[in-house]
């Protein structure tokens, strides 16, 4: 059962309208008791950092993510800020993240590779994106993927392994997505991205990490 997180803070009915087009169930739940029993998490926003990780806090739902997350490596999938909301920090507030990336949310004019200061803020269009890595998530995309993203602050990984697919804007390469282990995540929107956004959400309904499959092969 894939279970779309709702924290009050995201594109929730557009992202369940694409899993049903592709013939799969994904409920829409805030409820602690049924995110335990979900085998895919999707963890979606758009809106502040600090709002976000308060309202999961407000509505009791960090326990029960970090139970299925770290302890039962439930895949998940976070989207714009469900994304950034999986790093440590945001320079867009004072909270700590979730922490499951060894990663920091900074601001496009901020960090390692600031976008040049004329530079439209909000980021907000189309981008073709390049993979960082070979990971079951980006396979069997269309040619010229290119995705739809709304966002003016921006994801750095620590480790440049975590990279799962890279773009441009404004003189600024950027972290588009991340995958580590049975945890990833995607700055762009992939349910307002057509044929490239449906792909990747029929891969994450595939999706089996390999610390999973390897406990299948040795249980």
């Amino acid at each position: 059962m894939i279970v779309i997180l709702n924290y009050e803070m995201g594109n929730l009915g557009s992202i369940r309208n694409m899993f049903k087009r592709l013939g799969h169930e994904a409920r829409i739940s805030n409820d602690p008791a049924e995110i335990a029993k979900a085998d895919r998490l999707i963890l979606p926003g758009v809106g502040a950092f600090d709002q976000g990780m308060a309202n999961l806090e407000r509505l009791g739902l960090r326990d029960v993510l970090n139970e299925r997350v770290i302890g039962a490596k439930v895949p998940i999938l976070g989207i714009c800020l469900g994304m950034q909301l999986m790093t440590k920090s945001s320079d867009e507030g004072s909270l700590n993240g979730l922490g499951w990336i060894d990663a920091r949310t900074v601001h496009f004019r901020n960090g390692a590779n600031p976008v040049h200061a004329q530079a439209r803020l909000p980021h907000i269009g189309w981008n073709f994106v390049d993979p960082g890595q070979t990971h079951p998530l980006v396979e069997n995309l269309p040619d010229d993927p290119r995705f739809y993203f709304v966002h003016t602050y921006r994801v750095e990984c620590a480790d440049p392994a975590d990279v799962l697919i890279r773009s441009h804007y404004a003189g600024s390469d950027f972290t588009a997505g991340f995958a580590r282990g049975n945890i990833a995540g995607m700055q762009c929107h992939p349910e307002k991205s057509h044929k490239f956004g449906m792909q990747v959400f029929r891969n994450f309904a595939a999706w089996v990490p390999s610390e999973i499959r390897a406990e299948l092969k040795y249980a």
